[in-house]
């Protein structure tokens, strides 16, 4: 059964739909923890959103969890065997529908406005976000795919010499944080 201990290692991969706060709190355990943050999302976003071969892809992942200690955020099942596999800690945000659309919705919002820069210089515009490319639809089409992929992830006896954290709200997240030296 998935604990909601603080990682007994250094090494810990945050998974989550589009718009759980993975990367925000992947930066905040990594801070904790004294060890790089790496954003698989800027590995995989080129410029004007164009997205490397899957060989490509696997290199910079490859690269990028070569040390001994790191968290990483991000839900790609093409390297997911490469991020698992080095992992010690997996934490899953698991939080309701209602409350990650909330979120989005506020973020894109605010990156829209702000003209925010991600990364390699993409932004989201307002055209993406009423478009088929829109990160709200797509948090729309797979939330509920990978709330059970995760949920059958964590029971997969392939994963369980992780420690795998399974938190379902924001409040659960942050007193799960502060157990964190």
């Amino acid at each position: 059964m998935p604990n909601t201990h603080a990682p007994r290692a250094r090494r810990v991969v945050v998974v989550g739909t589009t718009g759980s706060g993975k990367s925000s709190l992947a930066r905040a355990v990594a801070g904790r923890l004294g060890v790089p943050h790496v954003e698989l999302d800027a590995l995989h976003n080129g410029p004007n959103w164009s997205t490397p071969p899957d060989e490509v892809f696997r290199e910079r992942v490859d690269l990028a969890l070569r040390g001994g200690a790191w968290v990483a955020d991000g839900n790609y099942s093409r390297v997911r065997d490469l991020v698992w596999g080095r992992a010690e800690t997996i934490v899953w945000l698991d939080y309701p529908l209602r409350l990650v659309l909330a979120r989005l919705v506020a973020r894109t919002l605010r990156r829209v406005v702000t003209g925010e820069r991600l990364w390699n210089g993409n932004r989201e515009t307002w055209g993406t976000l009423f478009s088929r490319e829109s990160i709200l639809l797509w948090a729309l089409e797979t939330h509920g795919r990978n709330r059970r992929a995760y949920a059958r992830l964590f029971r997969s006896p392939d994963h369980m010499r992780l420690d795998r954290v399974r938190l379902r709200s924001p409040a659960e997240a942050r007193r799960w944080l502060a157990t964190l030296r």
